[in-house]
């Protein structure tokens, strides 16, 4: 089941987060980004949380995989409707990601 743009807008509205956080569609599920860094998954309208050693510190509940074969994920539940949690759970886990590589132009070989 694809997750629906209304669970999308929901989940965007309820993570506090000071800088830009955007979502694009892949496949019918959506990436979440921070600031350009991939923050986590919605994938059949539940949210999943890239791990972080401080992220699996602050969240005691249950690890999921988003897709199969997929690493465990964050499986953020409840914590949607606790918003001091998921904003130090989301705040710690973006400053523990990294930021995307650059990708550098390919040059063209005759």
């Amino acid at each position: 089941m694809a997750s629906t743009e209304d669970f999308k807008d929901y989940v965007l509205d309820q993570i506090p987060f000071d800088g830009m956080l955007s979502a694009r569609k892949m496949f019918g599920e959506y990436c979440i980004y921070a600031n350009h860094k991939v923050l986590g998954l919605i994938t059949n309208n539940q949210l999943y949380i890239k791990p972080t050693p401080v992220g699996l510190k602050l969240h005691q509940g249950a690890l999921g995989k988003p897709f199969p074969r997929a690493k465990d994920y964050i499986l953020i539940e409840d914590e949607l409707e606790n918003p001091d949690l998921l904003e130090e759970l989301i705040n710690e886990s973006y400053k523990a990601l990294p930021f995307p590589k650059s990708k550098k132009n390919k040059e063209v070989k005759d």
